[in-house]
């Protein structure tokens, strides 16, 4: 279909700047997924649409300062740097967590000029040298510094916040641009829809016997990026790394094969368990995602699926589209626009189910 037809118009005024004092404190648009009828709720009721032995599976990544600012050797030419993931060579956790040496990086990097092989770029705390341009925008990089590139990220970096929210970080960024179960560094963006979750929100589901358990998938900057070409399956996913532990396997296999509902919190936690799936199984183990869910497409996995309203023309309006339907997914939109819903990664949340308005 027409890249076209997942446009909506949205007022500026609704793109969310800034979290609300209360994470719980944003409201929700409950979308039937069988019949497209429409609710307007709070979040807090969130765990009332829920049922006893309901799975709920979140993505425990959390986001890193990941944004970096410096001056090109010589010419003194400002450079920004986006670390997106640790460089093949590296491994993830060693990059984070306290090598001494030079490490290695793949990220984005902006300039007035292009970055080239060679071009040193001076940090607050340290130095970067780009090894080599590898397309689409991405660099290798080798990071010197004092300790880790995790300690260099903590004294220097910003919060890389989404190019839509148009103000520099604060410190509050550090805390609410974070899930308050976040665990796992890795991401360079937030899996938003579970910026709303409390512990409150814990303890309700617990007391409903809601079931709970956690995926890890490493948030990428493609997550903003829209389909530029017309024909949406000429798009490239970026690829991004997620693990599923035994545990986790094993209890969406056993919530599945019970018939019990499996709800995921956000589109990474839709990607991580239907990339893992296989033969009617999740697959525990680590594993590369470039996985681009759109109409028409049979989820093997996934039944309800929390989510926050996202961009015209994206791959995660195309993944909500594939859940609920691309017209029952932009007339819920509209009905959001005419109630002042607030928009993208700091707004209001949606959730999908079937039932789910009563």
């Amino acid at each position: 279909m027409p890249l076209s037809d997942y446009d909506f118009d949205l007022p500026e005024a609704l793109i969310a700047q800034a979290p609300l004092a209360e994470r719980d404190a944003s409201r929700l648009l409950v979308l039937d997924r069988a019949t497209g009828a429409v609710a307007h709720r709070r979040f807090a009721e969130w765990p009332r649409l829920l049922g006893h032995g309901d799975l709920v599976v979140l993505n425990d990544t959390r986001v890193i300062p990941a944004r970096l600012l410096g001056r090109k050797q010589g010419s003194g030419g400002r450079v920004e740097l986006l670390l997106v993931r640790p460089d093949a060579d590296v491994d993830a956790s060693g990059a984070l967590s306290g090598s001494a040496e030079a490490l290695r990086w793949i990220c984005l990097g902006q300039a007035s000029k292009s970055l080239r092989p060679g071009t040193v770029v001076e940090l607050e705390g340290g130095r970067a040298t780009v090894l080599e341009a590898l397309g689409e925008g991405e660099l290798r990089v080798r990071f010197e510094a004092p300790g880790s590139v995790g300690a260099l990220l903590e004294r220097s970096g910003r919060v890389p916040l989404p190019p839509y929210v148009d103000r520099e970080p604060t410190p509050e960024d550090r805390t609410r641009y974070q899930t308050v179960y976040a665990r796992a560094d890795g991401s360079v963006a937030a899996p938003t829809a579970g910026l709303h979750l409390t512990a409150r929100t814990f303890a309700e589901l617990e007391a409903l016997g809601v079931e709970r358990r956690f995926v890890t998938l490493d948030v990428g900057p493609g997550t903003f990026l829209p389909v530029r070409s017309e024909d949406e399956s000429s798009h490239r996913m970026h690829a991004e790394r997620y693990h599923v532990s035994d545990e986790t396997a094993a209890a969406v296999n056993r919530a599945r094969a019970e018939g019990r509902r499996i709800v995921a919190v956000g589109t990474t936690v839709v990607r991580t368990l239907e990339s893992a799936a296989g033969y009617g199984q999740v697959r525990p183990g680590a594993g590369s995602s470039r996985l681009f869910i759109r109409p028409p497409y049979t989820f093997q996995v996934v039944d309800a699926l929390l989510t926050n309203f996202h961009l015209p023309r994206s791959t995660l309006l195309m993944l909500v589209s594939a859940f609920a339907g691309r017209e029952r997914v932009l007339a819920a939109y509209r009905a959001a626009v005419e109630e002042r819903y607030r928009f993208f990664s700091y707004g209001d949340a949606m959730f999908i189910a079937t039932g789910a308005v009563r």
